[in-house]
């Protein structure tokens, strides 16, 4: 069952690639436009700064992860773990959905958690600047551990589901393997970015896209049922 979760959040990632591009895009574009014309102007010379940048992102996701998720098993300590544990995925759950809804365009609550995750953005923030114009990929490693803390709905919701992950480790996984399912539309965002962008604003695109992610938010909420 491990490994049906890792790859449900991995699903989550991938089908949230239509709020992926709305959030970070500008950002894998502030990069890409940012490098030198050469660099700019063949996809091997921009892969290094890509994949520096999603490598970094990457990381905050996993450190992210790993401490929900001990914090989810010092909380399951408390009290009776299977208690505790059915409680949280009930919650996380309810996060799935209601970020389904939001990438669906459905619902807009989710945007309120973004709101409060922006005051610890506003302390963060300048320092991702600093780094700006990237002109090496160290750089934009250091830029991608930064803006891996960009307040994010879909993050936040992957974040309330590793509480319910049991351990650090299985926290930390789980946000990796959400973070890989992002990749592959940031990954094109730095390539194709007005094509992408126009491909993934469309109804149709974000609609099946809220649907699949609210379809694993009950999935989630009704596994610890359908397994036992």
């Amino acid at each position: 069952m491990i490994e049906i979760t890792y790859f449900a959040a991995f699903l989550v990632g991938l089908f949230g690639g239509v709020h992926c591009v709305g959030m970070c895009g500008g950002i894998v574009g502030a990069l890409s436009f940012g490098l030198p014309e050469q660099t700019r102007g063949k996809f091997s010379a921009q892969l290094p700064y890509l994949l520096n940048y999603n490598l970094g992102r990457l990381f905050s996701y996993t450190v992210a992860g790993a401490l929900f998720g001990g914090v989810g098993a010092l909380a399951a300590n408390m009290v009776a773990l299977n208690q505790a544990q059915s409680v949280l995925q009930v919650i996380a759950g309810l996060f799935m959905i209601a970020m389904g809804l939001y990438l669906g365009g459905w619902w807009y609550g989710m945007s309120r958690l973004e709101k409060l995750g922006g005051r610890l953005w506003r302390y963060l923030e300048p320092y991702g600047r600093r780094v700006l114009p990237v002109r090496r990929p160290s750089q934009a490693l250091v830029m991608g551990i930064i803006w891996g803390w960009l307040p994010c709905g879909l993050v936040y919701s992957a974040l309330i589901w590793a509480i319910s992950a049991g351990s650090a480790l299985k926290g930390g996984l789980l946000l990796l393997s959400f973070g890989l399912g992002t990749l592959p539309n940031l990954l094109a965002m730095g390539i194709f970015a007005g094509k992408l962008t126009a491909l993934l604003r469309r109804k149709g695109v974000m609609h099946l896209a809220g649907a699949l992610v609210v379809l694993i938010g009950l999935f989630t909420i009704a596994r610890p049922y359908l397994f036992n």
